[in-house]
This record gives C-alpha cells, structure tokens and sequence, in this order.
C-alpha cells in the first residue's frame, strides 16, 4: 500500500515536471524597479515582482515548448506609464511566438480612474472584467493644488526664483492657478499620453482613432457597457477565467497531464538557477554591467530616503560607473534611470563618471524608466545613447529656489524677532525678512550659474548647439516620445533595446549577459573596506548603515542637497532632495 502511495506521488512530480505550463503574472502589488536599496526596501518588497525578472522570463518562455499561455491579473497598486509599456513590448513578443496571452481585472478602477491598467490590458488577446467590478477610462488630468490664497490668509508670503518659465516647483505657492507656460505644457503632457492610450485601443480592439478618442469622453463604464463596446472580451469572475484558460489550452495529448499553474518569476529563477548550476564559470567572460539609478539623488550613499522611499546616492552610483570602467571584462554599461532629479551636486558627480567611463573607452547606454527628469536627464546627458519608452517623464532642465516670509504672521499673533550678525547676509535664509536687492542678485547669480551649466553639459552630450538646448529646456517636461523628436533622446524601447544596444557598443555577441553591478559577496558587505575604490565600498546593500540612514528624519538630505541654503529650503517646504527636482507631483492615472 505505502509502494502504491509513493509510486503514485512520484508520477505525479515526474508529470509535473513535464506538464505544459500557464505562466502568471500579478501586478497588483505593482512591479519593483531594480535591487533593493537597503535591508528595509528589500523586507517592503520581498513579495513584489521584479520588472527584470518578467521581462526576461517572457523572453525565455516565447520559445519554451511547455509553455502554452500567460495569464495576468492586473489592478491594485500603481505602475508607472512607461513600466507599462515595457510589460506590454514584452508581451507583444510573447504573443508573437504564437502563445496567447490572457489578461483579468477585479476592476480596472473602482469606478474611478483605471486607465494605466487598462492600456497594458489592450496587449493581451483576451480582456476579462470581474461582474461588479467597471472600466475606469476616464481620460488624463493633471490637476495641482495651489496655496496662495491660504498663505494671504495667515500672512505669510512667498518669494521664488527659477530658471525658467516651466519650472514650477514653487507655483503652488506663489500662485493661484497654472501660469500660461506651466498650463501649455501640462495639456501638451495631457495630450501626448491621452493620443498613446487611445492608439493602444485603436489599435488592438479594433476601433478608429476618432472612436478611441470618443470613448475617453463617455467613461467610466460598467461591465456590460464595456462588454458591448467592444473594449472586454468576457465577463466572469476569477475561476471562471481561469477555466476558459484550461480548456482553450488543453492538455498534453490525450492522456497527458493537465496544465500547471507558475508565475513568471518563479519560472525564471528557477530557470537562471538551472542554468547557473550547469555552466562553469568563466572568470575571463565579458558581460554589460548594469547600474540601477532609481529614486531622488542626493549625496553620500544610496539607501531609504527619509519620506520617498529608495534613493540614489552619488557615491554609490559614481562609484559603481568608476568600478565598471575600471573593470576590463565590462565592455559597456547599461545605466537604468528612473529619478525625479534632486541635488545638483550629487547629480554633477554621478555625470562625471559617466563622462569619464565614456572618455576611457567603456560606452554607456541609458535606459530611461517612468521618470528621468531634471537631476535624473542631467545623469543621462552624457550617454552615447537614450532609450527612452514614449511615456517617460523626462527633460525638466531647469532649477528652482525661494523662501517664505513670515513677518506679517509674526506681527498678527504679536511676536517680534531681534538677531545680532556678523557678515552682510547672516539673515539671508531667515524667513523672517524678505530678500534684500543684493540678496536677490546673490540668489540669481546661483541659479545662472546652475542653469548655464546644466544647459552646457546638455549642449555638449547630445551634439546640440546652445540655442537648440534653449527651446527644448526652460525647465519644460516632456514625454519620451517628445524628447526622441525634439534630440533630448535618441531611441524608443525598454531595458531590452538598450541592452542591445550596449552589447552592439561594447562589440559582445547578442547573447552576452548582463550583470548587476557591482557584484559583491556577503562578506564583501561586512568585511572594512580598503578604499572608496574598494568594489564592495559600492554595494547598494553595504550592512546596516543603508537601513540606518533611511531612519534619519529629513534633516540630512536637506543640509546635503540644498547646502547653505537648506534652512531656506526646509522652511519653504521645498524637495527635500535639491534644487533640480523635478516640479510638482507626476502621477499618470
């Protein structure tokens, strides 16, 4: 009886092995970017998919015999535009091995705005919708608060300067609606991205342009006005997809085994483990390193940002891009951007050795994720190339400073102030007193300088003359597709295009692999460090001081990014992270 037991469990694991597979994919808890940046990111993230790990294990399972569909479930938490558009490059090209591809919402919104995870919906064969739950395509908006009028309330006013017309970080609070520029370009973003999705639906669900674009305005719907649209295929809940799925899939010959269910990132670990334990290592193999720059830049070490989660530390990354050039089996570098911008100094520093590994005959290839703005174009500048998806955030070269003042709240709760100071501009950064006319000019001179020399470095990275940079600059946003049209980008596409690209630069087979950079071992981590030009000095995960860090209230990136003028920042209620963050708060809906 136990012989019969154990033969029978043994057929069924042998069966196992050898069934078709129905890969999964969730999205609901959102997608991570890269590594974890400390031991915190890594515990908040532990159940979360990895982007490279989909794309590569949809790359794998295209031309895997056992794998006859992918089934995805989407909603949940938010995914960047431009992670979208990678997710759906790689599920075009797994459904172009002849493999079909099934997608199922709870709800595409909660009634609300679902128009992100319907747009990665529409690159899948068949579209499935919960019966209680709606299609939220409702259209774009970009919508800000402004705090002028509630600040003339209190007493309390606000003096800003930047460089130039589109950089709005400080228009919250200096006025009371967008100004001309910022609304020309917030309808030109709108515009842009609302054209993407509703050549997705035009495309794939068999509608004209002018249809698509009718539908923004008629949503939301509900399932069965979704349904008779022609924008789902089917109604159901979860078990009736995946019923549907099994049966259009079928089984392994007649007698065969009946389909396993795995996610896409199991298959691929398990796959990559397989592969690792069957080849020998080749310590003389060339690979393309591959350095994350994800989140805010600031200065020092990457780690956990005090309120923004994961960011990028300038001695990190510039180590990093140092120690790969330095490294001769590294025949290119594919740099992952996916930052809002922050500290113009942190940014300057990583834009050196970006410069320098170029100069020393390594190529860099930047892939741009859902944001490369401000302080995270000035990293990538100086690339031999962009890839850019044509949802990405990006351009906003520009910068920005002020400080508010107080003196008429002071005076309406009856509080004086007194000082003593030694040196013409003590009271510079005090909220107390307004700019004096030779503080203003102290203040201008700055954000010049800044400017001329981020608009400078752009002229000469990407091959424009001055006057080029200045119609495309001005602090302006743009979308990917518009920075490919305008010089501020090269190419559209995702982690994959640049990855050939870089193999292509560093003169590698198309097959050559990519390596998280730098590679380190666990007792690296914990062992002292020699020098700054110790490989384990530029480990993202360098033992507890990351977590540490990430617990320091935002005082730190404050007197880093911000310098002398961190108090004036601080109490203006500016990015924590520097003067070349990216204005406002971008959220794509």
């Amino acid at each position: 009886m136990a012989d019969a037991i154990l033969g029978g469990q043994i057929t069924k694991l042998r069966q196992r092995r050898t069934a078709p597979l129905i890969l999964e994919l969730d999205l609901t808890l959102g997608v991570a970017e890269g590594p974890p940046a400390d031991p915190v990111t890594a515990l908040l993230s532990r159940h979360r998919t990895r982007l490279a790990d989909v794309l590569d294990g949809l790359r794998r399972a295209k031309a895997d015999p056992r794998v006859r569909a992918l089934i995805t479930k989407v909603g949940g938490q938010h995914i960047g535009l431009a992670t979208l558009q990678e997710l759906r490059e790689a599920i075009t090209d797994f459904r172009a091995a002849g493999k079909p591809a099934y997608v199922w919402a709870e709800s595409f919104g909660e009634f609300s705005g679902g128009n992100l995870p319907y747009y990665l919906a529409t690159a899948f064969d068949q579209i499935f919708l919960q019966p209680s739950g709606s299609l939220g395509l409702t259209g774009i908006v970009v919508e800000q608060l402004f705090l002028r009028s509630a600040l003339d309330k209190i007493g309390v006013s606000f003096q800003a300067a930047a460089r130039k017309e589109y950089k709005s970080a400080t228009q919250q609070l200096t006025e009371r609606g967008f100004t001309p520029p910022t609304r020309e370009e917030n309808q030109h973003l709108a515009a842009s991205i609302a054209d993407q999705l509703t050549s997705a639906i035009a495309e794939r669900r068999g509608k004209s342009p002018a249809d698509a674009r009718a539908l923004l305005d008629r949503g939301p719907f509900l399932p069965h006005q979704a349904l008779a649209e022609g924008l789902i295929d089917t109604v159901g809940y979860r078990d009736e997809v995946y019923a549907a799925v099994r049966r259009q899939v079928g089984q392994d010959g007649p007698d065969g085994p009946d389909a396993v269910l795995q996610y896409v990132g199991r298959y691929q670990r398990t796959h990559t483990l397989a592969q690792r334990a069957r080849k020998l290592p080749n310590p003389r193999e060339r690979y393309v390193a591959v350095i994350y720059a994800t989140g805010p830049i600031r200065q020092g070490r990457s780690g956990r940002g005090p309120m923004s989660g994961p960011a990028i530390g300038s001695d990190t990354v510039a180590g990093a891009l140092r120690t790969a050039a330095a490294d001769e089996r590294a025949r290119a570098i594919l740099l992952r951007v996916n930052s809002p911008g922050g500290s113009s100094t942190a940014s300057d520093t990583i834009w050196r050795e970006v410069v320098r590994a170029r100069a020393g005959g390594t190529p860099v290839v930047v892939s741009m994720g859902d944001v490369a703005a401000s302080g995270g174009y000035y990293i990538a500048m100086a690339a031999d190339e962009i890839v850019t998806q044509p949802g990405t955030i990006t351009g906003s070269i520009g910068v920005v400073t002020g400080k508010p003042v107080i003196e008429q709240l002071l005076d309406r709760a009856g509080v004086t102030t007194d000082s003593v100071t030694e040196g013409a501009h003590g009271r510079m950064s005090a909220p107390t007193h307004p700019f004096s006319e030779d503080e203003w000019a102290i203040v201008n001179a700055w954000l010049d300088h800044i400017y001329d020399d981020f608009t400078g470095k752009v002229a000469e990275g990407r091959g424009m003359s001055r006057e080029q940079v200045e119609e495309v600059a001005r602090g302006r946003v743009w979308t990917g597709a518009d920075a490919v049209s305008n010089g501020l980008a090269d190419s559209l596409g995702g982690l994959a295009t640049a990855a050939r690209s870089a193999r292509r630069r560093g003169g590698l087979p198309a097959d050559a692999p990519l390596r998280l950079f730098p590679r380190v071992t666990p007792l690296d981590q914990l062992r002292p460090h020699e020098s700054s030009e110790d490989r384990a000095a530029q480990a993202i995960l360098g033992g507890a001081l990351p977590a540490l860090a990430g617990l320091l209230p935002v005082l730190g990136p404050m007197m880093e990014t911000w310098g002398p003028a961190w108090r004036l920042a601080a109490q203006a209620g500016l990015p924590p992270y520097g003067p070349l963050t990216m204005p406002g708060y971008w959220r794509i809906g």
